[in-house]
């Protein structure tokens, strides 16, 4: 029976104490080194050479997402297991996209991590289904819609969002009334709405236009 040499990186001492106890108890489990912060565990991966790390995302000094990163580019033999509090869909994506073969939130059971531990020695990944939710609605949601307004229509647009009139937006832009009065219409038409009071809730809404 193969002994996985685990490594544990995690800023929260009773974290790491309660990690290190269940390791220490299952047979093929080694627990071989302990980081506090996400330097630490760069440093000392490099030392104990473990075949999988338990690594929380929020730690000082370097957090777990850019300590997964530079171990999984130094030490693409190691396998790294992110185990946070945090299901959110940026850490999540970000965890993953840092190298990380699997995720977990530390409310796994003993049972459930030891799976994982396994599964990522066997280069199996495994994702808390909290996670696995958090990356099915990301996928699904629709994507932003594209209005296709040009540059000219974006500033009219700014502008409308800052309450000007035709008048106003005409002086601002020096530009006559009836070419403003040309490009709210399209405006309106290519967001699909019917009035003013619409597009500029639309544009706040998507974000079409700049705050300033």
């Amino acid at each position: 029976m193969a002994v996985i040499r685990v490594m544990v990186a995690d800023d929260h001492e009773v974290v790491r104490e309660g990690i290190s106890g269940f390791l220490n108890a299952i047979d093929d489990l080694e627990l071989v080194g302990e980081a506090r912060d996400g330097q630490e565990a760069v440093s000392l991966c490099g030392q104990v050479q473990p075949d999988v790390i338990l690594m929380d995302i929020v730690m000082p000094n370097m957090d777990g997402i850019e300590a997964t990163q530079q171990i999984t580019e130094k030490y693409p033999h190691v396998k790294v297991i992110i185990l946070t509090s945090f299901n959110d869909e940026d850490n999540v994506q970000h965890g993953l996209q840092a190298g990380a073969i699997s995720y977990l939130l530390k409310n796994a059971s003993i049972h459930e991590m030891s799976s994982a531990i396994r599964a990522a020695y066997a280069g199996k990944s495994v994702l808390a289904p909290e996670a696995a939710q958090t990356l099915i609605r990301s996928r699904i949601r629709p994507a932003e819609p594209n209005y296709n307004l040009k540059e000219r229509e974006l500033e009219v647009l700014a502008l409308m969002v800052k309450g000007l009139n035709n008048p106003q937006i005409a002086a601002r832009l020096y530009l006559n009334r009836s070419t403003v009065k040309f490009h709210v219409s399209t405006i309106l038409s290519k967001l699909g709405v019917e009035s003013r009071t619409e597009a500029v809730a639309l544009a706040v809404k998507h974000g079409l236009v700049s705050d300033e």
